[in-house]
């Protein structure tokens, strides 16, 4: 290689890697080709802003930006890319920003790190640096972006929290449609009423205020402030004479050629070498597929290989031009050429709108799309369709071979010999006669792999509608890109109309089968979708005929609407609360929307979060080997190979538990690590500590275990098979079933299954241990909601006394329940490792692991038998629920406790019984998540109340109405309802949403539109508060002030982005009177409050601020004597002399609820102390041909009390309402028969992003809402709005209705939970579902089973 211009070359036969970080020069001496820019970002340089959230680009936690000088354009490029995906090597003469680089607390905010806190749009903060970046990204290279760039650039990247509406809202104010508008007053008033102002109705009472943040205080936004591309940098760019770079490591060569002569040598050495440009694709194969490349090729500045060059066919694009780049000359060809020639160019764009996210779309190269050869790609079939022609060379020559059914001979494979390269794709115009459209179907339609494309090609004779040529090319429908041949062939020289159509959807039919067993599953969806695309396209070809005057059949204009291509709204949002009533101090923040005390840091990438935590010198890291059989004994485990391993210290196994082995939060049924047997894929037999993270992996991976197999339980179905139940099943009870029955009019039976769900924090466990030398002690550094429950398993495991272990928790990125009592597998193995060792030892699962050992949501499936009379009114129910729970018993009885106390939803039902039953399965052990069964529960009963308003012809909200309870009334569980709201927020929430004039819009709407169907649904929901075990309700608190003024406060709650620790001050500045600035929370730990019930049940501010508010209430008698004597003194003043005067100014409060115990016995006692409530409204549309929907409108009312802060408490309605809507609609975890997780990352498992949030989304806090059972009139509000999202499953369900009485189909059906865009589709049996029957379960094994 020659070694000139900047490739200095090293000893080892490396060259230096030159690149900025921040401004700051790095030269790398020893460039390892398989690091990634974030190991070496958190690991090398210690700059821990950038988060891992999934190590395959994603969540977009890990975005920073990438700026490079471009000699040829002599321009600088700026984009956003993902760290996690981004190879070090490829870095060379690179300057990265990361979310350090533009702002800090200490010396001065960005922006927009500013904004994102203000605006309430950071909650745990995990997801908030990558948030930062991308926005910056796009403000570096667009100063006034419009808010369509804005989402566009947000495509990859995930939030859990905060349902996104805050961080749009906060960004909104960057954008041409969100700046200042100088007075002049937008639609509807100034700007600053934050985009949103509320047109107060005259109702409304004046103290309503409808903006949580206030645009005026942000700093303002200069572009010429920002930091300058590194002087440096750009003189070694412009001077750099080009030159080829090697980089070695002990497994890998990375070789950077400069020239595609020389290009085109290296392959023809190393015909077995990858190419990388964007690194998309092989960085996921090396990380999830263990694959090796010794040698990498990375020809990404050859220049052919970027040029773009029109010709009179078309435009050619080098192979290693990015998708970014392709988009962007195609959306400038589209603009300035006849529309005619560009139908190939649109549909390629259409297809890159919805192409990964903008941060692997501007680093992907379209070569790489084409040669990866996926069944599923977005772009091959249109290439295919097109008839794309493809130039690829070697050092002897080139070809030109056109992209058909022959250039993909097998899976994954291309007609390239081993030492071709593909040196460009020309896309061709499109002629007069020709029509192009491309379809993507994917369970969500931003960043998502496809279930199935299409592309579809048709050319007429000029003039007529006579088929000249057809190509219908489709993606995931075979193990290649396949043309329908024998389809396209019957159709030559016929009509484009009803005849046509009716064979092309006979013959497709026949010709794009699928076997049963296909991996990816969804075979009838799959296969009516082939049929239903075409339709569309059929359709779009018609208009387009029309419009050029061929005489062909009208498209109906009840038709027109399934040729629309879909273009997402800005959405709009209201947010109404009751402002603090006019007089209170301004010290008093009680009820004021105060920011996360964290959001600054959070911001600026300061927060510190587990692993973020510097090393320690001697850290050793950790990682697990785990079971790959649901049910096995043990019959060897070998270690040899992984013992040779490079960094390799120690291995642990059962027998090297120095304590009990045996573990679990309520009952001991679970091993530590596994001892003979293993229950459940994923569960954990060992683990192996090493040097380095990528030493530990590398080494469980080698480690090899034979089995000796068993027969799994995964299924519910298979559970109750063969009676695998937990004991004991439980049963409330109440008024007389047999004479309810016998009162009825109608009697209907029905069932419905629940899917479960995957809490997705964006942080994953992780835990870190240091033992402390003397007696046993150590201390964890833990992820978790639950430290005393870490403290005590942990001691236990250890063999010592609780009081050895100390447990810390700062902060988590997210938790939902997945942190309450799951963290502790990871801690236990930990602590045991650092004891054996005496050394630190750390582990961070990667997302995969994680998604696998922890569990989630428990799957649900109801039964049940409902009496009803003629009018609606609902005499009877009887009920049976089964929980999937997984192979150990966790928290599961107390989950369907709560789903039986939440069988009724907020209906009375005066003749009930409710039976849980427990199943034991092979899968990990499921947990506490949001709702603790509560939504599972509720959700079975509004499937009751729908079949019940369906069966009678009834609106289903004049059903619902009939049905609620009153103010006085009991429930199943004897418990009376007082202060009760429901039926308020009921009211508010129809007059809010528009109902009535919504309904007749919508029937309107359905009468007009053949193939998309609106829907609407009320939905009430009332949430017991109050931990259903009596003895977790009690909470206890710490409070110190410091003599100069300062005060710190500890409490037993842990903060995961709720906001609690900023309620907890605000508490405490209120009870003390004290500004809240002078307040500090700086962690939870078991050393100074003990015995912590778990931060968990939606009851931590109400607990904790019990707590807190006693330890207050104490010293503020203390200071109260120093008060009096010196009334004008400071507060100050007050603390100093209290402690000359040698007053304790330390105190401990503690809090426990009064009057709880519920027996299930004797069903008697108060299992709540109080019950929170909400009603929603939804509107959706869906598509009846793809099974896609939008989501319209969603009006939310809830009663929170009083709040304590409205701007946290909408976050969490808004927040648990989008988790929700994961839970519902999208979110599907897929189990082989085998009990093997195929789900395990945000490839495969999608939760809502940011283009699913409602397109106006009103939430209001229920104003004067009676309440006196929490700290200052507040109720609990992070569980409670989570199932109010199930309206928008409803009024799916209601359209799927609509679409069904078009096939003359009425009545009740079942619609299993999510509503899925394979089960919206199968559900509007239409002409197109009924020519692609299913298999006849039992004759074959599906690749999925429904849990």
């Amino acid at each position: 290689m020659n070694m000139t211009g900047t490739g200095n070359g090293t000893v080892n036969g490396s060259d230096d890697l030159i690149f900025f970080v921040n401004g700051k020069k790095i030269v790398e001496k020893n460039a390892d080709p398989e690091m990634n820019l974030l190991t070496y970002l958190r690991r090398k340089l210690h700059l821990t802003g950038t988060k891992l959230g999934c190590a395959e680009g994603g969540c977009g936690a890990c975005t920073v930006m990438l700026s490079r000088y471009q000699t040829h354009t002599q321009q600088l490029i700026h984009h956003a890319v993902n760290a996690c995906l981004a190879p070090l090597c490829s870095l060379h003469l690179v300057a990265v920003t990361t979310v350090e680089g533009i702002g800090s607390v200490a010396r001065k905010l960005h922006p927009v790190q500013e904004r994102i806190a203000k605006s309430h749009g950071s909650q745990c903060g995990f997801c908030t640096p990558g948030i930062v970046m991308s926005m910056y990204a796009l403000l570096r290279t667009n100063p006034t972006p419009s808010m369509a760039d804005m989402e566009e650039a947000f495509q990859g990247n995930l939030c859990r929290c905060t349902g996104y509406r805050p961080i749009l809202e906060g960004y909104k104010t960057f954008t041409v449609e969100g700046g200042c508008c100088g007075g002049r007053g937008r639609d509807n008033g100034c700007c600053m009423t934050n985009g949103n102002a509320h047109e107060e109705t005259s109702e409304e009472n004046a103290d309503s205020s409808s903006s949580l943040f206030n645009a005026a205080d942000f700093e303002p936004f200069d572009p010429t402030q920002e930091v300058i591309f590194p002087p440096e940098l750009m003189s070694l760019s412009k001077g750099q004479r080009s030159s080829s770079l090697c980089f070695h490591s002990d497994r890998v060569a990375w070789m950077q050629p400069d020239s595609l002569n020389e290009f085109l040598q290296l392959k023809w050495k190393h015909p077995e070498a990858r190419i990388v440009t964007g690194n998309t694709e092989v960085g996921i194969e090396m990380k999830f597929k263990n694959m090796l490349y010794p040698v990498i090729l990375a020809p990404t500045f050859i220049p052919e290989l970027n040029a773009v060059t029109h010709t009179k066919d078309g435009v050619v694009f080098g192979a290693a031009c990015t998708l970014s780049h392709m988009g962007a000359v195609l959306r400038e060809a589209v603009a300035t050429l006849p529309p005619h020639q560009t139908e190939v160019f649109l549909a390629v764009l259409e297809q890159l709108r919805w192409f990964a996210g903008q941060q692997i779309r501007n680093v992907a190269a379209v070569g790489g799309n084409i040669m990866t050869a996926s069944p599923i790609s977005d772009l091959n079939p249109v290439f295919m369709a097109a008839g794309c022609k493809l130039t690829l060379m070697d050092k002897d020559g080139s070809r030109v071979v056109q992209m058909d059914d022959k250039f993909f001979p097998g899976y994954r494979k291309t007609v390239l010999r081993p030492q071709e390269i593909l040196l460009s794709v020309e896309i061709p115009y499109s002629k007069k006669s020709q029509f192009v459209s491309a379809f993507k179907q994917s369970p969500r339609r931003e960043d998502d792999i496809s279930i199935v494309t299409a592309a579809m090609s048709v050319t007429f004779t000029p003039g007529t509608d006579s088929v000249e040529d057809l190509k219908l090319s489709y993606g995931g429908m075979a193990p290649t890109t396949v043309l329908a041949k024998k389809t396209a062939s019957k159709v030559l020289g016929r009509r484009w109309g009803e005849e046509l159509l009716e064979e092309v959807c006979t013959s497709l039919a026949e010709e794009m089968t699928l076997d049963p067993s296909v991996p990816g599953g969804m075979v009838t969806y799959r296969r009516t979708l082939t049929l239903s695309l075409f339709y569309k396209f059929y359709l779009t070809v018609l208009q387009k005929l029309q419009q050029q005057g061929v005489g062909v059949e009208e498209v109906g204009s009840d038709c027109v609407s399934a040729t629309e291509i879909y273009h997402p709204e800005t959405p709009t949002s209201v947010q109404i609360y009751q402002a603090v009533p006019e007089g209170r101090s301004q010290d008093d923040v009680v009820g004021r929307p105060v920011m996360h005390l964290s959001a600054m840091k959070q911001a600026t990438g300061e927060a510190v979060y587990c692993d973020d935590v510097p090393l320690y010198e001697n850290e050793l890291y950790l990682s697990l080997i785990t079971s790959s059989k649901a049910h096995a004994h043990i019959l060897s485990i070998d270690t040899a190979a992984a013992q040779s391993m490079p960094g390799v210290v120690s291995f642990l196994f059962a027998d090297d538990i120095p304590g009990s082995n045996s573990t679990g939060p309520i009952a001991y049924d679970e091993t530590v690590l596994a001892d003979r047997q293993v229950t459940c894929v994923g569960h954990i037999i060992g683990a192996v500590v090493a040097d380095t993270q990528l030493n530990a992996q590398r080494a469980a991976k080698a480690v090899k275990i034979q089995y000796e197999e068993l027969q799994p339980i995964v299924t519910i179905q298979e559970a109750i098979a063969a009676q695998s139940f937990y004991q004991p099943i439980r049963t409330i009870q109440r008024g007389d079933l047999e004479a309810g029955f016998k009162q009825a009019d109608h009697i209907l039976e029905g069932e419905m299954h629940i899917g479960g769900q995957e809490h997705f924090y964006l942080e994953t466990n992780v835990s870190l241990a240091v033992p402390r030398g003397e007696d046993g002690e150590m201390e964890l550094f833990v992820s978790t909601q639950s430290a005393a429950k870490t403290q005590s398993l942990v001691a236990k495991a250890l063999g010592v006394p609780a009081n050895r272990v100390v447990v810390r928790v700062k902060r988590m990125g997210g938790g939902f329940g997945g942190k309450e009592s799951r963290t502790t597998v990871l801690s236990t193995v930990v602590a045991v490792a650092a004891n054996k060792l005496n050394r630190p030892v750390r582990c961070m699962l990667d997302r995969d692991e994680d998604m696998l050992i922890t569990g989630g949501r428990h799957p649900f499936y109801g039964k049940y038998k409902v009496g009803f009379m003629n009018s609606g009114k609902v005499v009877a129910l009887d009920v049976s629920y089964y929980s999937n729970t997984g192979n150990s018993m966790d928290l599961s009885l107390s989950i369907m406790e709560r789903a039986l106390f939440h069988m009724d939803n907020s209906y009375n039902v005066p003749n009930i019984r409710g039976r849980g039953s427990i199943c034991r399965t092979n899968l990990p052990s499921n947990t506490a998540f949001r709702g603790f069964g509560g939504p599972q529960g509720m959700m079975i009963a509004e499937s009751w109340m729908m079949d019940v308003a369906q069966s009678l012809g009834r609106p289903a909200e004049e059903v619902r109405r009939l049905n609620l309870y009153m103010q006085g009334d009991s429930t199943p569980f004897n418990q009376i309802l007082d202060q009760f709201t429901v039926d308020r927020c009921w009211d508010e929430c129809l007059a809010r949403s528009d109902y009535e004039k919504r309904r007749a819009a919508i029937e309107l709407y359905n009468r007009q539109n053949r193939w998309t169907k609106r829907g609407l649904a009320v939905i009430p929901t009332k949430f017991g508060i109050s931990f259903t075990a009596v003895f977790l309700n009690q909470a206890g608190a710490l409070v110190h002030i410091y003599t100069d003024g300062s005060v710190l406060l500890t409490h037993g709650g842990t903060e995961m982005g709720q906001g609690l620790h900023t309620k907890m001050v605000q508490v405490a500045s209120r009870v003390l009177n004290v500004s809240s600035s002078k307040i500090h929370i700086s962690e939870t730990s078991t050393n100074t409050v003990p015995n912590t019930s778990p931060t968990a049940a939606s009851a931590s501010s109400d607990l904790n601020g019990a707590a807190v508010q006693n330890a207050c209430e104490i010293l503020a008698e203390r200071l109260q004597p120093y008060r009096s004597k010196n009334p004008k003194g400071s507060w100050e003043d007050w603390v100093r002399a209290a402690y000359f005067d040698r007053v304790n100014l330390s105190a401990n409060g503690f809090y426990k609820t009064p009057d709880l115990g519920y027996d299930f016995e004797t069903n008697s006692g108060r299992a709540f102390n109080y019950f929170s409530y909400g009603v929603a409204c939804s509107e959706v549309e869906i598509d009846c041909l793809t099974g896609a929907h939008k989501n319209l409108s969603t009006t939310i009312v809830m009663d929170v009390g009083h709040s304590l802060n409205p701007a946290i408490d909408i976050g969490q309605v808004e927040g648990g309402f989008m988790q929700g809507l994961g839970l519902f609609t999208l979110e599907e975890l897929h189990y082989s028969p085998r009990g093997v997780l195929l789900t395990r990352g945000p490839g495969s498992y999608k939760i809502p992003a940011f283009g699913d949030i409602p397109t106006q989304l009103t939430v209001s806090l229920l104003r004067d809402a009676p309440h006196d059972k929490a700290i200052f009139a507040s109720k609990a509000v992070g569980e409670p709005p989570l199932f109010l999202a199930s309206s928008v499953f409803f009024a799916i369900k209601d359209a799927i209705s609509a679409a069904r009485a078009e096939s003359g189909i009425t009545g009740p059906f079942r619609l299993d939970s999510p509503a899925s865009a394979e089960r919206i589709r199968n559900a509007c049996s239409d002409r197109f579902t009924k020519l692609c029957p299913p298999a006849e379960s039992g004759t074959f094994i599906p690749w999925s089973v429904q849990v």
